[in-house]
């Protein structure tokens, strides 16, 4: 079976870097929607698809791990960044015992702040507040002993004083999780939509943040170990981005990527290591951000790493996640807990 999988996930490969094209380097609409809703995903590179874990607030990013024992938990999630901008999401579940199906509702929101508001020659019109946010509706299903489908549906809304947008957008997911050798994979096509209003009359159509990823998880038998590792932006090949401009201005040689260059900026690895019952350590590294926070001028640490803690009290959990930007770094919080007050399973 373990040969099925691969063999389907290459051709997945290979299928989506040869039909999709790609948007890099910040030419994507609603880019918000790339930044981990919570917590727990936060804390092991931003991006995976096929963590083993009870955790309504990892399904929110991949539906097809939803699972039935997620009925009535609720994840909710709080990150300060910098300059004043806050990020909130909540994700909730619940299961239809009659149709076998889990449905989740979830909302994702950014506030930007108070931004002055000027004309071109500096005249003060007021403050403004921007923000996005997306609302989506997520439903799954079990299919046979080890597959797992998921489907979700995405609202999203952009706020920036005068110019706003919206757009609808779907995640499609697929999982193979074997209990008995503790191994989950999935495949994952996010963000499949178009924009519905353009931020101006006479803007041009702008494409959304698609994302084709693949992931595979395993826990160790003889050890509370994790390991994933997660591949992501696969419908293209290269996916480093150099601003030349920037670079022929301040007399920077322009990069030439090798194969290897290109390969790894679609790794993020992550391990989550268990202490008794109680407590879980997170580490991720992504890949692709490690290279894009570099900097010739300055050290830049940590970059490209993320870790957190989870505290699983009997009925809640608390979840913990940082991350490392050169020399700054973001906090974000989360809590996991059931409507009912039940304990989490």
């Amino acid at each position: 079976m373990l040969k099925i999988i691969i063999l389907f996930f290459s051709c997945c490969f290979l299928y989506c870097t040869s039909t999709f094209a790609q948007t890099i380097g910040g030419s994507a609409a609603y880019s918000f929607l790339k930044q981990p809703a919570t917590a727990s995903l936060a804390s092991i590179g931003g991006i995976n698809t096929s963590q083993i874990s009870n955790d309504v607030g990892l399904a929110y990013n991949n539906p097809s791990l939803l699972r039935s024992n997620m009925h009535q938990q609720v994840n909710v999630n709080f990150n300060r960044f910098f300059a004043g901008i806050y990020q909130y999401s909540l994700a909730t579940a619940f299961h239809h015992q009659k149709s076998n199906l889990t449905h989740a509702f979830g909302i994702h929101f950014f506030n930007y702040g108070s931004i002055q508001a000027t004309d071109a020659v500096g005249n003060v019109y007021g403050n403004f507040t921007p923000s996005d946010y997306a609302i989506q509706y997520s439903i799954a299903k079990q299919y046979k002993e080890k597959w797992h489908l998921g489907f979700t549906a995405k609202w999203i809304n952009s706020n920036y004083f005068i110019y706003k947008s919206q757009a609808l957008a779907a995640d499609i997911g697929v999982a193979f999780y074997d209990s008995s050798q503790q191994l989950q994979c999935s495949f994952l096509v996010k963000n499949i939509g178009t924009q519905l209003n353009k931020y101006a009359i006479n803007a041009s159509q702008e494409e959304l943040p698609f994302d084709v990823q693949i992931g595979i998880s395993k826990k160790l038998a003889n050890a509370p170990i994790q390991f994933s590792l997660t591949a992501h932006q696969l419908q293209q090949l290269n996916i480093n981005y150099q601003d030349t401009i920037f670079n022929n201005d301040n007399l920077i040689e322009n990069k030439r990527f090798s194969f290897a260059d290109k390969l790894f900026s679609h790794l993020v690895a992550a391990v989550q290591v268990y202490l008794k019952e109680k407590i879980e350590l997170n580490i991720g590294y992504n890949f692709l951000q490690r290279k894009e926070l570099s900097n010739i001028n300055i050290s830049n640490g940590l970059s490209g790493f993320s870790g957190g803690i989870n505290i699983r009290l009997k009925k809640i959990h608390i979840q913990y996640a940082t991350g490392f930007y050169q020399q700054n770094n973001f906090n974000q919080v989360g809590l996991v807990f059931n409507w009912n007050g039940n304990p989490i399973n």
